[in-house]
């Protein structure tokens, strides 16, 4: 492809990503990735916790030409999901990552990239595409780093100078060549207002997140118990958090996304906990049906309640913590225990002492006896 054309087609494609949502597209030649030896030794840290698919996948996540041998460019483009600020929280609702307060993104980032991939086919029908929305192992935000999209803060994430942090991120893999971005800079600085602001310290340096301290994994990745130290520091946050997000200085130049479907539904930015703690399965799935907070698994989302109901020491969460005690799940019940432990009434100890007798999995047992004694 001569050079004229090349950049006739990469103006187009940047156009066309404009028209249907995106509200910038970085491109970026596929080359030796600059973030990879430091993938390699934060993998090397277990830093990654129990998200073992990024290990199984970590040659792929380096070296695109494993997933399309002639790739050529990269495609990283930008969905404003910002839908307003933040309500003031209540001890007895759950708050919920921002980015989960409307529609599952990926259902809608899947749809335009389609759109953008037929766009880039009709334009050029000799080239190959495959687009990746969170789901394949494929690191966005370092290719999005490797372009104009914006850089990747000290918590992280990806920072755009037009818009801060709240984007949802999509990736087109290509086999053609284009016009390439000129690499955005760092616009940190010397700011660490992230660093300070993360409730477990999870941001251990700058630049360094070790995911076994992050609340958004320990309420949405880890399958199992969260550990009893970080607990206290979750407050009632039930599906992620954004608290590094929140005081970044860049995210000033947020706007209101035009998505609907990113804005959220009557409850669905401080659900009310109590309401939470019962959700059957089949409830879980029909009323998060097309929200990521599917992701948690109900299990895993009713023992962030549970959590979340011990953190605001409320008498009158005893009530459904003690029907917790009795939910199918040891995990939930294995949490609720310690919820109760937190509350430390007199009739939180009292369903304790009950629940001890009756208890058959020795994790909820033993969570049960750790209460008893923290209340001793």
């Amino acid at each position: 492809m001569m050079k004229f054309e090349t950049a006739s087609l990469t103006a187009r494609i940047r156009q066309e990503a404009g028209r249907i949502g995106f509200f910038k597209v970085g491109i970026t030649p596929v080359k030796p990735l600059l973030r990879a030896a430091f993938f390699d030794e934060w993998l090397g840290r277990k830093m990654h916790g129990e998200m073992d698919y990024l290990a199984r996948q970590a040659d792929k996540r380096k070296s695109p030409h494993l997933l399309m041998e002639n790739a050529r460019s990269f495609l990283v483009l930008g969905m404003n999901y910002y839908s307003g600020d933040n309500p003031n929280s209540e001890l007895l609702k759950g708050r919920i990552s921002r980015y989960a307060w409307g529609m599952d993104y990926h259902l809608l980032m899947q749809d335009r990239l389609k759109k953008m991939r037929e766009f880039i086919l009709r334009e050029a029908p000799q080239a190959h595409a495959l687009c990746y929305v969170d789901a394949g192992p494929v690191m966005e935000k370092a290719w999005g780093a490797e372009s104009s999209l914006g850089w990747m803060g000290k918590h992280t994430n990806l920072i755009s100078r037009e818009l801060g942090s709240w984007f949802f991120l999509g990736a087109i893999l290509l086999d053609l060549e284009l016009d390439y971005d000129v690499t955005e800079t760092d616009g940190c600085g010397s700011c660490s207002r992230c660093i300070s602001a993360c409730p477990t310290g999870a941001i251990v340096a700058p630049y360094v997140v070790d995911a076994r301290l992050c609340i958004s994994y320990l309420t949405i990745e880890l399958r199992g118990p969260v550990p009893l130290s970080l607990r206290p520091q979750i407050g009632n946050r039930i599906f992620g958090c954004d608290d590094c997000q929140e005081v970044c200085p860049w995210n000033r130049f947020a706007t209101v996304t035009g998505e609907a479907d990113f804005h959220p539904g009557d409850g669905d930015r401080l659900p009310d906990l109590i309401s939470l703690v019962n959700l059957m399965p089949a409830q879980f799935k029909d009323r998060y049906r097309e929200s990521a907070i599917r992701r948690a698994r109900r299990d895993g989302f009713v023992r962030n309640v549970v959590i979340a109901l011990g953190n605001s020491h409320r008498e009158e969460a005893v009530r459904v913590l003690s029907t917790a005690l009795n939910d199918p799940s040891p995990l939930v019940r294995g949490h609720a225990a310690w919820a109760l432990g937190q509350i430390g009434s007199k009739r939180a100890r009292f369903l304790l002492q009950t629940a001890s007798l009756t208890e058959v999995d020795p994790q909820a047992h033993a969570e049960i006896e750790t209460a008893l004694q923290n209340q001793t």
